[in-house]
């Protein structure tokens, strides 16, 4: 899978170029200069292809030196990288480095707080939809970089009847019968709010059934009813407060849209020097 598309950095870029770097200009064309990152908070690093393609974007020939890994945890006042290249490209490009790299950071450390959250259960925490607008591809990479899963990356990968669409389609059965008659490779999976709807959902054969906002008690009765017929992810109310306490009723999945919906971008900072 191609993570980083040239498009979408020009795009990056454009919201903050336009017509032309006025603050840059200040600087002669000739100049080099060399760039440092660090961290100002514990973070887990994320997002070093999506800082790479906007430096070299701008500057070609920009040397990359990355000291961390991709997905390793750092601490404060860890020293990132350090660019050198046309002192222009690294000046005009640092706002929009800094944003994806400190976005997916943080995107990444929330997701490893989840993963260690769950650890030693047979739990997989997932991602949602409710990402921010452009940055799906690279917020669900982030997210396993965190040691999270991936939901569906949108509507033509995967099927799950929700609310409205069990309105419109007339019941539970009728939606997965329809959806079945696809023959898509992909689960049938229906949000059910009751155990009566679980019922019904398991009774029309549904591969994956999502309990929305249930309680710990219904979560455990789901399980017990269940009876391994179709794999149970839980959504609504999830946090890190709760989220092992869900992760041992049994059930398989649970899905949390904060990982990429309330994300918190990491503190990080560029320093640039004038190479003479």
């Amino acid at each position: 899978m191609i993570l980083v598309h040239p498009q979408d950095i020009d795009r990056f870029l454009a919201e903050d170029i336009g017509t032309g770097d006025l603050s840059a200009a200040v600087v002669p064309t000739s100049y080099q200069a060399r760039a440092s990152v660090i961290t100002r908070e514990t973070t887990v690093v994320c997002g070093q292809p999506w800082f790479d393609a906007v430096l070299q974007r701008l500057d070609p020939h920009v040397a990359i030196d990355w000291q961390v890994s991709e997905g390793e945890a750092v601490h404060v006042g860890a020293l990132l990288c350090t660019a050198q290249g046309r002192a222009r490209a690294l000046l005009t490009a640092e706002r929009t480095a800094l944003n994806l790299l400190q976005t997916l950071s943080g995107t990444a450390t929330l997701a490893r707080e989840y993963a260690r959250a769950v650890a030693g259960t047979n739990v997989k925490v997932r991602d949602t939809r409710k990402t921010l607008p452009g940055l799906r591809v690279a917020q669900k990479y982030a997210v396993r970089c965190g040691g999270c899963h991936n939901h569906r990356m949108g509507l033509y990968d995967g099927i799950l009847i929700k609310e409205n669409h069990i309105v419109a389609a007339g019941s539970i059965e009728r939606a997965v019968k329809a959806a079945q008659a696809l023959s898509a490779p992909v689960p049938v999976e229906v949000e059910v709010e009751s155990v009566d709807e679980l019922e019904q959902a398991l009774q029309a054969g549904a591969d994956r059934v999502l309990l929305d906002n249930f309680e710990l008690a219904m979560m455990r009765q789901a399980v017990a009813l269940n009876r391994g017929r179709a794999e149970l992810e839980v959504s609504g109310n999830v946090g890190l407060e709760n989220v092992r306490a869900i992760a041992e009723t049994g059930v398989d999945y649970i899905s949390v849209g904060a990982l990429t919906k309330n994300v918190t971008a990491a503190d990080l900072s560029m320093r640039v020097t004038l190479i003479v």
